[in-house]
């Protein structure tokens, strides 16, 4: 199989802006996966930690929210030129709305995969 292009965002959201974060998920799923090159899109929330437990045992539930809640892209492409196309598009319609909701701006982190 040839190398993908696969893009990891960290989200840091604001405590009182999960919902609104989760409803702005929903509608940008749908426009991301419609991208030309895109293979797939996942996003997670962070609910669980292995620190303080023995190797083993499965993770701990997070039960408070210190600062944010984070969450987590993963976004595959064919090309880079086609993530190239696609992260213009995802910046233009949604990167001001979401920085509302955000305690700092989203890391990116890009390479093929392995």
């Amino acid at each position: 199989m040839d190398k993908t292009f696969i893009e990891m965002k960290l989200f840091q959201v604001k405590p009182d802006k999960l919902e609104q974060f989760e409803t702005k998920i929903e509608e940008m799923t749908i426009k991301q996966l419609k991208c030309d090159g895109c293979i797939s899109l996942k996003y997670f929330k962070r609910f669980f930690t292995i620190d303080g437990i023995e190797l083993g045992e499965p993770p701990r539930e997070l039960t408070k929210i210190v600062k944010c809640v984070k969450y987590y892209s993963y976004w595959e492409f064919d090309t880079k030129e086609n993530y190239g196309k696609a992260i213009k598009i995802f910046f233009d319609n949604y990167n001001k709305e979401l920085q509302k909701l955000l305690i700092a701006p989203f890391d990116i982190n890009l390479g093929y995969s392995v």
